[in-house]
């Protein structure tokens, strides 16, 4: 049986779990302010007037506002010079003044106004206007009918939200330890008969337990179920010899992780162990080939040549890695940049990706082991340790 897997019932396994959140600390002000100074000089730079910020993560990066994007426009205009400036329905004017963290004059539009007007005026002349990516295509259409000249904003949000911060990585390395422990404690409470959706109502209970709001996402594959890297229609449930496959995080003050683990309910037959352990040597080849000043699409080259060189692939075709090797990560679980052929942003300090050349085979399972690390001055830096082999993953007799 492999170690660490089965043996304790959900209770005894929820009871190995204990509070992770004490001194986390949220991100401050002055941070919120030196993001600002810095795409306000990259504005300035390419003749920007401003970036107008939509519900959503991006609005939460640069002023710390936490707001959904709905029908209804909330958001903060971020001019090349002067203050930040805030856009908000009437009505909500209170709750919009009680969220906010940075100062700014706050504009707000009746429920028979344009927004779109609105923002119009706050923009004088005939200028260029960098628009949040994220922004959905009635803003877009709406904006440009009220005469806004726009260009997307992507490659201003990712120049700053693609190096971390040491208070971002803080906040991530909580919550990669926090999910890595509710990976093992789901592993030891796994029995015949089990229904992956009943593993993934503990695994929420269990990131409750660490200190999370419960899962940012889940996602519980066994046997076939697990070739298929997003998940399938039905639950499954589980018996001996399938594989697991389980992908989850959680939330820190806003910032993910995202670990998955794959193993045996059982004991592995050779060819899974010869599958399992090319994974993971695929995995550390991504690793290894990350290098400062070299270019994301070496890593996903790197694991690629490993699986081919046992028998694999070639590119995307199966039994093999079907997509990508990797994503950036941080506020948003999938951020730029990517470790995927024809990625030639330079890998620099600060950057943070997920590493998971998955190994799909069609109708038997798939193997995916996904950790994260980041890239530091010396060369890259895991989150969390890999897992350890196929018939101890969590290394707990190594």
């Amino acid at each position: 049986m492999t170690i660490g897997v089965g043996g304790l019932s959900p209770e005894q396994a929820l009871a190995t779990l204990q509070p992770m959140m004490a001194g986390a600390q949220d991100i401050q002000p002055a941070e919120y302010q030196g993001r600002i100074a810095k795409v306000q000089g990259l504005l300035r730079e390419q003749g920007l007037a401003g970036l107008l910020l939509h519900g959503g993560s991006n609005l939460r990066y640069f002023t710390g506002l936490r707001w959904r994007a709905s029908e209804r426009f909330v958001g903060a205009l971020l001019p090349a010079e002067g203050p930040l400036q805030y856009i908000a329905p009437a009505f909500e004017r209170g709750t919009v003044e009680e969220l906010l963290l940075l100062p700014g004059p706050l504009h707000t539009w009746e429920e028979h106004e344009s927004p779109y007007a609105l923002i119009r005026s706050l923009v004088p002349g005939p200028v260029l206007l960098a628009l949040d990516e994220s922004a959905p295509y009635f803003v877009v259409d709406g904006l440009q009918h009220a005469g806004l000249v726009l260009r997307n904003g992507h490659d201003l949000t990712a120049a700053c939200r693609m190096h971390k911060s040491p208070a971002e990585l803080a906040l991530m390395q909580r919550a990669f330890d926090m999910s890595l422990a509710v990976h093992r404690a789901t592993a030891s409470m796994l029995h015949p008969g089990i229904r992956s959706d009943a593993v993934e109502a503990f695994i929420d209970q269990a990131h409750r337990r660490v200190g999370a709001a419960g899962n940012s996402f889940v996602i519980v594959l066994f046997g076939v179920a697990s070739s298929f890297p997003h998940g399938v229609k039905e639950p499954q449930v589980l018996k001996d010899g399938d594989m697991v496959l389980i992908d989850t995080g959680c939330y820190v003050h806003g910032y993910s992780s995202d670990i998955t683990r794959s193993y045996v309910f059982g004991t592995p037959d050779a060819e899974t162990s010869r599958l399992w352990h090319l994974e993971k040597a695929a995995q550390l080849a991504a690793f290894d080939a990350a290098r400062l000043g070299q270019a994301c699409e070496a890593a996903d080259a790197a694991a690629r040549r490993v699986l081919e060189a046992g028998g694999l692939g070639p590119d995307y075709a199966l039994p093999g890695l079907p997509h990508r090797t990797g994503h950036g990560i941080g506020l948003d679980i999938h951020e730029r940049p990517y470790l995927v052929r024809g990625e030639r942003t330079p890998l620099a300090a600060g950057m943070c990706f997920s590493n998971e050349p998955m190994i799909v085979v069609p109708g038997r399972y798939g193997i995916r082991l996904e950790d994260h690390f980041y890239m530091t001055e010396k060369g890259p830096r895991w989150f969390t340790p890999p897992a350890h082999s196929v018939d101890d993953p969590f290394g707990l007799q190594a």
